[in-house]
């Protein structure tokens, strides 16, 4: 792994009194797709939310090689970090076009224009059909691209994705994936938060298997889809519930 972008070490992070993170320690170099696997419950989520601000945490975390672990989310953001929740998080009542305006706050805060989003039609032909419809009617596959969509727009150095592949049909997911695999082509550093193990290893360069609040695992992307533990214990249920 080359020169790390984002750097955590002996994170702990929980809710309340409740430690769900138990001494994390996790890199992410500038340019990667890095992913981290592992089964519900195990803290997959929250090492997101601890990273964007949303949780309060222990241990160090390195932005560019700086601390920031006191930081707010607010700054975050304006450091370059974006995280594109679950839940997708859009603002049903609104278009589609103004939910990706309003992506590139960050982009004004810093005294930029807008950034066009003729990059983001071109990653989604789809949104621009339907750039005037309400993100509330969008399909589950449409509400996916609009939240991928609405992040590229701040123009991030770090994208956070929180099970992208959630609830959507197998070619949209395909197609998500082919999405995420061309982004690095762009130099926008991701970090892939995904249940489906099996396509996450296939786009990802590095992988850390999460369970239980610890990385059980680590390692090369394709070693890992070769080790026999990740082999049996989620590539071979991926495999018999296709």
């Amino acid at each position: 792994m080359g020169e790390p972008l984002l750097e955590v070490r002996a994170l702990q992070a929980g809710y309340g009194r409740a430690m769900v993170l138990h001494g994390l320690n996790l890199k992410a170099d500038k340019g990667s797709v890095v992913t981290v696997i592992g089964p519900n419950g195990a803290g997959k989520s929250t090492l997101l939310n601890a990273l964007m601000g949303v949780l309060p945490v222990r241990g160090e975390i390195d932005w560019r090689g700086r601390p920031i672990a006191r930081r707010t989310l607010e700054e975050r953001v304006l450091d370059g970090m974006a995280l594109v929740p679950e839940t997708r998080a859009l603002f049903a009542s609104m278009s589609v076009k103004d939910n990706l305006l309003l992506g590139g706050y960050r982009q004004v805060q810093l005294g930029r224009p807008v950034p066009s989003m003729d990059g983001v039609y071109t990653l989604f032909p789809r949104l621009q059909e339907r750039s005037a419809q309400l993100a509330g009617t969008l399909s589950g596959g449409e509400r996916q691209m609009l939240a991928l969509g609405r992040a590229l727009m701040g123009q991030p150095e770090l994208l956070m994705l929180d099970e992208p592949s959630l609830g959507l049909a197998p070619l949209i997911v395909k197609s998500i994936f082919a999405t995420i695999a061309s982004l690095r082509a762009t130099g926008v550093t991701i970090l892939l938060v995904e249940q489906n193990a099996r396509a996450a290893l296939e786009v990802a360069d590095y992988a850390y298997v999460l369970e239980m609040g610890e990385i059980a695992l680590e390692g090369p992307a394709s070693e890992l889809a070769r080790d026999p533990r990740v082999i049996d214990t989620y590539l071979g249920a991926a495999r018999a519930g296709r």
